[in-house]
């Protein structure tokens, strides 16, 4: 289920929730796999997807490789709990366990939104994109991610069919960090609720 450690309600009708908890047992309609370009699951976020949701999810991914650092992929959520029905794969690197940047984070966080928005989801949920494998601090990660949720608030027109988003971190440490973290960003477009 996760942990809620902080809820803040932003423009455009969207709550933004930090979580305590494991992305692959959550209750949301899509979670996002920092992918690379070339859909290959090994390490990381996305190998603890993989392991849960099956093999069937990287052969559905690969089929539509490659995919540029911008883009967003979905596919089914293969054996992952039923509330979760999609997994959105944005890279967030060309290739497997390269170094990534704030910029390639913030494209891909951007991108997984797009497709969310695109697709009709309520609720999404993100891991620090970018961090442990792509090399990225949590800091960096945070601030990156936000910038792209700040940027996709800015440009629609109405509500959003997004009504949910989860940043959501594995353990006391890391959820201890995204709230350091999210307590240094300039936010705009969202405000801690009270």
């Amino acid at each position: 289920m996760g942990e809620e450690m902080l809820k803040l309600e932003c423009e455009k009708g969207i709550t933004l929730r930090i979580l305590k908890g494991d992305i692959t047992e959550l209750v949301c309609d899509a979670i996002v796999n920092p992918a690379n370009s070339l859909m290959m699951m090994g390490g990381g976020v996305a190998g603890a997807i993989r392991r849960k949701a099956g093999e069937v999810v990287e052969k559905e991914a690969r089929k539509r490789a490659p995919v540029p650092v911008g883009r967003a992929i979905i596919t089914s959520s293969g054996n992952l709990h039923p509330q979760i029905k999609y997994i959105i794969h944005a890279p967030t690197m060309e290739r497997p366990a390269m170094r990534t940047t704030k910029e390639k984070v913030k494209r891909a966080t951007y991108a997984a939104l797009d497709q969310a928005g695109r697709e009709k989801i309520k609720c999404i949920a993100f891991p620090a994109m970018g961090a442990g494998v792509g090399g990225l601090s949590i800091q960096d990660s945070i601030e990156a991610m936000i910038e792209a949720l700040e940027d996709y608030i800015s440009k629609q027109k109405d509500e959003q069919p997004i009504e949910l988003i989860q940043l959501v971190a594995y353990g006391e440490t890391a959820s201890k960090q995204f709230i350091e973290a999210l307590k240094r960003v300039k936010l705009t477009k969202c405000r801690t609720k009270q």
